[in-house]
């Protein structure tokens, strides 16, 4: 399989690899160019509260609504700090999952979302989002199809003995 559509594009650029299906929610990690070794996730909101600290860190994409919060901070604003590259793009793309890999690329955090590009490595097929919930629901896609072919596989095998 040729693979056009593995790249990264951008300093803020994901590698989310999902290993199982626990109590009905993708778990795995996904890797940056900034760290060696993954984060860790259990469901998708952990995943996502993760990636938006991530991308707050880099500020980039910068968010054009501020977080709202029901405790008051007094204003304190987080530092932010330039990050240097740990890994290479070749290192983040040689990352996988044993369900399903995908390279998240957001290129715009507005009205309180993500919009960007999601690209399904083991399909090398690339697809916009315009919300973080329309990325969750094309993840849940691709692990569906996933798991429809093991079971059509499964049955398969069952029909032959």
């Amino acid at each position: 399989m040729e693979k056009t559509q593995w790249y990264l594009g951008a300093p803020n650029s994901v590698v989310l690899c999902v290993d199982r299906i626990g109590a009905g929610q993708p778990e795995g990690r996904f890797y940056h160019a900034y760290a060696r070794e993954g984060t860790s996730f259990s469901n998708m909101e952990e995943a996502i509260f993760q990636l938006e600290r991530f991308y707050d860190s880099l500020n980039f994409p910068h968010p054009t609504t501020d977080s709202r919060t029901f405790i008051n901070r007094g204003g304190h604003t987080e530092s932010r700090k330039e990050r240097t590259r740990i890994m290479r793009d070749d290192e983040l793309l040689g990352r996988h999952g044993d369900l399903g890999t995908f390279i998240i690329r957001v290129q715009h955090r507005q009205n309180s979302s993500w919009q960007g590009r999601i690209t399904w490595m083991d399909r090398n097929r690339t697809l916009y989002f315009r919300s973080i919930w329309e990325m969750i629901k094309l993840v849940a896609s691709a692990l569906d199809t996933v798991s429809e072919q093991e079971d059509a596989a499964l049955e398969q095998s069952w029909q032959d003995e």
